[in-house]
């Protein structure tokens, strides 16, 4: 896998040996049931996280069709962009944060017939605490990425062996 950072975001990128279009249905699904950018453990915790603190948490359901859509809201995130053409999803975290809380992900063609599926974590901090947690948040932001992008390949690597689409 390999890894990039600056101080506003946490990047990782993998290569798997799925086409673009099966790598991009499972990236971008919008079927009910388990999704990877809901139920990686760092989003299942991030939730938690924001309902004690009195937000709302994840707490919207995929919206039970093949492909996310522009709008959509699915756990703690709204769907910023989903651009199925070029490949590019952009959702935007609906929690307490002092800033922009972004998550996009690509999926790029290959030699071969692979593809690379690359996930980036952001942080627009906002105020003078926005840009405090921006420091003291870049370790556990490099960690989100790390197990999300863990994740994410899990999921790709079983719809590797299962044509089915699913998260």
């Amino acid at each position: 896998m390999d890894r990039d950072r600056t101080l506003t975001t946490s990047t990782r990128a993998a290569t798997v040996a799925l086409s673009p279009d099966r790598a991009w249905d499972v990236v971008v699904s919008g079927v009910d049931g388990p999704q990877w950018y809901v139920d990686a453990a760092p989003f299942v915790f991030r939730g938690a996280l924001d309902r004690l603190v009195g937000g709302a948490g994840r707490s919207h359901r995929p919206p039970g069709r093949p492909r996310l859509a522009t709008g959509d809201r699915a756990g703690f995130w709204r769907v910023v962009d989903a651009d199925h053409r070029a490949h590019r999803l952009l959702l935007e975290a609906e929690v307490r944060a002092p800033g922009r809380v972004t998550l996009e992900a690509t999926v790029t063609p290959q030699v071969g017939g692979a593809s690379q599926v690359m996930t980036t974590i952001r942080l627009e901090p906002r105020g003078l605490l926005g840009a405090t947690y921006l420091v003291v948040d870049l370790p556990a932001r490099a960690a989100v990425a790390e197990l999300t992008m863990l994740h994410l390949l899990t999921v790709l690597r079983r719809a590797e062996v299962d044509p089915t689409p699913h998260g």
